[in-house]
């Protein structure tokens, strides 16, 4: 059993706000899988389905964003479940608008809804869906940021990546971490070698460059002595 859990702040006025891109991908989620939305024991939405053969546990914390932990913490002893069962999705201000980053674990990284649950749960070994949200404009303050709504274009990259994160997140369900992350984190860019051709040219071009100064500094003294010889 699994309990995926996303982070925001409940309320008609931060359901489009950037900190609550949590909720969306979770929304996504049952959305895909039919499930539907109940209140649930312990100060939180919930929607029980399953991904393949494992049963899962959809959950939208309604402590607000802060204090995630105090709804997930009671949920996971509930359920009698280990932080490896755990998998949240929530926004990372620190990766560009609309990219993906799937971890298996790790600190909180300044996202407070993380401190929470890492100081209820007491283990950094649960699985991160990050989704990006971008940095703060010039002159903008972090908590203006995140409950700021999305610019157009970057809704329309959003929009989009949870679209992948729903077979990312079920990835995760069914065949682990380590696959999801290969499968769906973005690839490092290497950076292109020249070709065999173009390195000897330039190899020969740096030599020919040392043999040119090499005669020059030897025809300098010659050319000296001439002019004295005159």
């Amino acid at each position: 059993m699994k309990i995926i859990a996303g982070l925001g702040n409940p309320g008609p006025e931060y359901v489009q706000t950037k900190h609550n891109v949590g909720f969306m991908i979770v929304d996504a989620l049952a959305a895909a899988l039919g499930a539907e939305w109940r209140q649930g024991k312990f100060e939180a939405l919930v929607a029980e389905t399953r991904i393949g053969s494992e049963k899962v546990v959809l959950v939208k914390p309604l402590t607000y964003m802060n204090e995630s932990g105090r709804a997930i913490g009671p949920l996971m002893s509930w359920y009698k479940l280990t932080p490896e069962d755990l998998i949240v999705c929530h926004d990372d201000m620190d990766i560009p608008a609309g990219t993906i980053r799937i971890r298996k674990k790790g600190s909180a990284g300044g996202h407070n809804g993380i401190k929470s649950i890492l100081a209820h749960v007491g283990d950094e070994h649960f699985a991160r869906v990050r989704l990006g949200i971008g940095r703060p404009l010039p002159g903008w303050s972090v908590v203006k940021h995140v409950l700021a709504p999305f610019t157009t274009e970057d809704a329309g990259k959003i929009a989009e990546s949870i679209k992948q994160l729903v077979p990312a997140i079920e990835c995760i369900v069914t065949n682990g971490v380590d696959m999801a992350m290969n499968k769906y984190n973005p690839k490092k860019q290497k950076k292109a070698k020249p070709a065999r051709g173009q390195k000897k040219s330039a190899q020969a071009a740096g030599q020919n460059g040392e043999c040119a100064a090499v005669a020059d500094k030897v025809a300098a003294p010659a050319a000296k002595e001439a002019g004295q010889d005159e």
